[in-house]
């Protein structure tokens, strides 16, 4: 037995279906069965004013607002169930662009999903694809109609049976194979050059399937015509009592039900022929609809093939051009042939305060040198660009004055050495100093006062002790700007240790 592969696609959820179980299931599945509807019917993208008008039709949705409908949108745009576009073409002002109308359609995942759905209600799911030999097809089984009313139920049964499902078959087919063509993928498609490859064989293809429905729909159109209310009586009888016969184990079914679920088929059978109520019937759209998609096919296939060879015939034209003006032996002749090959120009006239080398109002603009103006743009985000200037090197200079202080401080160093009596410097006993000793010094006895241990050290690393003078004496010192008077402090030094 061959055992599960696992990959992404299995183990991921799939969000399209969440609507299906969500908590307000009911309205969800009304409105995508809304758009799905509309879908079999051809018309893919759904304005929300569309979907809100028919679900108000309903006594479940009377209370049911534009904004619960919104909301709900929302809900299945981000499921994924949803395709929104931004709609321009009903856009007015600036505000009602900003607000964004969107219209509606189907995703693919949904159509499936809804599609599944509805293969629970008898809809059987096929492949898209546009064969005449369905309607060939059809329109035999149609012929035996008269036939049918002198057949037992039974045959009538299994006849009727077929033709449901060739029936169904059609529409469904051409549904998906037309909904291909307005999708956003196909647009994008039919834009790109590889599209080209297979252009003839897509409106080969469509134009077969043209001919057989030109061919087959007029003569069906004639058989249901012919049919006579008695005869269509007659058949659906028969019809009914062979389905009412098929026993049913797991439910009961009214018998109003199955005829009329009967009289629905073929009345969507003939009013898809005939049209219904004054409409056009849905084989002349799909003959409209099928014109305009070879139409749009040759559109693009033109487009492309104008793009792809529009290059390489300008090319040549340029040339061509370029020599015409080499050739030209006077500037005046090169002005004329400029006139010539792309008309008047719109020049534009800037004002302002310019130097002219002359004053002359005859003086044309070939006769004057040239300006340079630069033009700013008048935004509010531009700014003008900041010149980057490098940062200058002064690695000589931090050189030079870190030696001017290392000399300084070695000086300094020296005259202080000379101030120290016996590891030790009185302020009692200092001779006439100057200011700047007198600075340094004070500066030492402050680091020594607000120390805990009354230590610290000096600039040039030497460490000290503060002494503190006893009964509180007092000194004179004699400075040359003047003399102070202040406590007779001591500076006790360490011994220096050699490094």
């Amino acid at each position: 037995m061959k055992s599960v592969e696992l990959n992404n696609k299995l183990l991921k959820q799939i969000d399209e279906t969440r609507y299906l179980t969500a908590e307000n299931a009911w309205r969800y599945r009304t409105i995508l069965r809304f758009f799905y509807l509309q879908y079999e019917k051809m018309k893919y993208w759904m304005y929300k004013e569309d979907v809100l008008e028919e679900l108000n039709k309903h006594s479940e949705f009377k209370e049911y607002t534009m904004e619960h409908l919104k909301q709900d949108l929302d809900v299945l745009v981000s499921w994924k169930n949803l395709v929104p576009i931004q709609d321009t073409s009903r856009v007015a002002t600036v505000e009602e662009f900003k607000n964004k109308q969107f219209r509606y359609q189907l995703s693919e995942y949904s159509v499936e999903i809804e599609r599944m759905t509805l293969r629970l209600e008898n809809l059987l799911v096929e492949n898209a694809s546009l064969e005449p030999s369905l309607l060939e097809k059809l329109k035999e089984e149609l012929g035996r109609f008269l036939r049918m009313v002198n057949e037992d139920e039974k045959t009538v049964g299994f006849w009727w049976r077929d033709l449901n499902n060739d029936f169904r078959r059609l529409n469904q087919n051409y549904q998906d194979y037309i909904g291909d063509f307005y999708s956003l993928k196909a647009e994008e498609m039919m834009k790109t050059q590889e599209f080209l490859v297979y252009k003839e064989r897509f409106i080969d293809y469509l134009r077969d399937f043209i001919k057989g429905l030109q061919h087959n729909v007029n003569a069906i159109e004639s058989i249901l015509t012919n049919i006579t209310e008695a005869d269509e009586r007659v058949v659906i009888n028969k019809i009914f009592s062979y389905e009412k016969a098929i026993p049913r184990l797991d439910l009961e079914i009214r018998d109003d039900d199955i005829l009329d679920n009967i009289w629905g088929k073929w009345l969507n059978l003939k009013g898809w022929f005939l049209g219904e109520n004054g409409k056009e019937s849905e084989a002349a759209r799909l003959f409209e609809i099928t014109n305009e998609i070879i139409r749009k096919i040759t559109r693009y296939a033109a487009q492309i093939s104008e793009s792809r060879n529009s290059a390489a015939n300008r090319k040549e034209e340029y040339r061509k051009l370029l020599e015409m003006f080499l050739s030209c032996g006077e500037l005046d002749h090169a002005h004329k042939l400029s006139a010539v090959s792309f008309g008047i120009f719109s020049p534009r006239h800037i004002k302002g305060d310019f130097a002219r080398k002359t004053e002359s109002i005859n003086s044309g603009i070939f006769d004057e040198e040239a300006y340079i103006y630069t033009i700013k743009p008048r935004i509010r985000s531009y700014r003008e660009k900041e010149k980057k200037t490098p940062i200058p090197n002064h690695q000589e200079k931090k050189a030079a004055m870190l030696k001017k202080i290392i000399q300084e401080r070695q000086k300094e160093k020296e005259i202080m050495e000379s101030y120290i009596t016996d590891g030790v410097i009185s302020f009692a006993s200092l001779s006439l100093i100057n200011g700047q000793i007198r600075a340094l010094l004070l500066r030492w006895l402050a680091k020594g006062i607000n120390s805990p241990d009354k230590k610290s050290k000096t600039e040039h690393g030497r460490v000290f002790r503060l002494i503190s003078p006893e009964n509180n004496a007092r000194c004179q010192v004699r400075c040359e700007d003047g003399d102070f008077e202040m406590p007779a402090y001591k500076l006790q030094f360490e011994p220096e240790v050699d490094r």
